[in-house]
């Protein structure tokens, strides 16, 4: 490593360790009135054992990085921001994993009702996606199927966007002035060409109500559990995506709507222990045929429903350095063109830090896992056996 390497490694470690990038960070690098700089890190690794369905007693032992990221957040004027993260791709290939574009976004935040995003930025969607992995309320959280941008695997000819983030733009902010009512509306690329052959764009939006508490999070950002921090909360939403021939193929195209029904309650019990439930419904409309389905370059994305709810209890005493949080958790999708497909989760979180420092034990039973993102009617797969130890960091 040259000296120049070494000494840029050394900063960015320094940065690192002094500021931290996200909802819950508290320190900037303010660099003057009005401009400042956060930025900071997170990783997500697991050990898997998991029958492989076959039927002959074995099993696989995998060792992962699941996500790898880098956050970078700024303001350079008093109504405007910045965004830019990175995620570290096939990150379990010693040969493939690379970092990426996650996110680059600009923003205009003019009042808590009207604020404008654009760029790469995540899709108006369920709490699930908006979410994400770093701010879920369990190690392995995306179990219902995806809406295109999670759904797809890259931009451009014959892709919807990657890790739920497309190219677009959201309008979003308050409703009520109590800011109980939210909103999240955007325009994004969707699917571009294959059976999108016309341009047109994919629209979006979500609608939130906080009945009690109200939410803190970034933007129209969401997360699956606060852990008590911010008291009582429930919460209900309803979100929708449309394109017109969003799905099938430049031969078979089909019109993709989906929408979702999630709801949070979090209860701070009188012993200071805290209990969570996170349930949705999703239905997604797509109105494939058979010469679509048959077709091994059809964007054949989830056609039906699915239903998932978890239920997870934070004890109240500290054990160590943290809490315990045994969960369980249920999913079924039940796909119109394939096999359906349920999972039973059970596991226990080890909560150091909020979402910035937890450890997980999962066990799962189903064949959510076997049967993947195949939708078709030749989708096969087992029910197997699955368990996860996780852990989870970031600063």
């Amino acid at each position: 490593m040259s000296i120049y390497g070494f000494y840029r490694r050394v900063l960015v470690v320094a940065l690192l360790a002094a500021v931290a990038p996200h909802a819950e960070a508290s320190k900037k690098l303010q660099i003057d009135d009005t401009k400042w700089i956060s930025i900071g890190a997170g990783i997500k690794s697991s050990f898997t054992r998991q029958e492989s369905g076959a039927g002959n007693g074995s099993s696989s032992n995998t060792f992962a990085v699941n996500n790898a990221r880098l956050y970078f957040n700024g303001q350079i004027a008093k109504h405007i921001k910045l965004e830019f993260n990175t995620e570290c791709a096939f990150c379990g290939s010693a040969s493939n994993g690379r970092f990426v574009l996650l996110d680059a976004i600009v923003k205009f935040e003019f009042s808590p009702y009207l604020n404008i995003w654009g760029g790469r930025l995540l899709v108006p969607a369920d709490r699930v996606e908006l979410s994400g992995p770093f701010y879920s309320n369990t190690f392995s959280y995306d179990r219902t199927p995806y809406y295109p941008s999670d759904y797809s695997t890259h931009f451009g000819t014959g892709g919807a966007g990657v890790y739920a983030r497309d190219h677009g733009a959201v309008v979003w902010g308050a409703i009520t002035p109590n800011k109980r009512m939210t909103y999240s509306v955007g325009v994004f690329s969707g699917m571009q060409g294959g059976p999108n052959q016309t341009g047109s764009v994919l629209v979006a939006g979500r609608f939130s109500y906080n009945f009690w508490n109200i939410e803190k999070d970034p933007g129209y950002y969401t997360s699956n559990t606060y852990y008590g921090a911010e008291g009582d909360i429930l919460t209900l939403a309803v979100d929708g995506q449309h394109q017109r021939h969003g799905a099938g193929t430049a031969a078979n195209p089909a019109d993709f709507t989906g929408y979702n029904v999630d709801g949070l309650l979090e209860k701070v019990l009188p012993n200071d222990g805290v209990f969570t439930v996170q349930a949705e419904y999703k239905h997604f409309n797509t109105g494939l045929n058979k010469a679509a389905l048959s077709d091994k370059d059809c964007f054949c994305m989830f056609d039906g429903d699915a239903y998932s709810a978890t239920v997870l209890y934070l004890m109240p005493k500290h054990v160590g350095v943290g809490r315990f949080q045994p969960y369980v958790r249920f999913t079924k999708n039940n796909p119109s063109n394939s096999s359906s497909r349920k999972e039973y989760e059970a596991g226990i979180n080890y909560i150091i830090d909020g979402h910035n420092a937890m450890v997980s034990l999962l066990y799962e039973y189903g064949d959510i896992a076997t049967k993947g993102l195949n939708y078709t009617p030749s989708a096969s797969g087992g029910k197997v056996n699955k368990v996860m130890l996780g852990a989870q960091l970031q600063i």
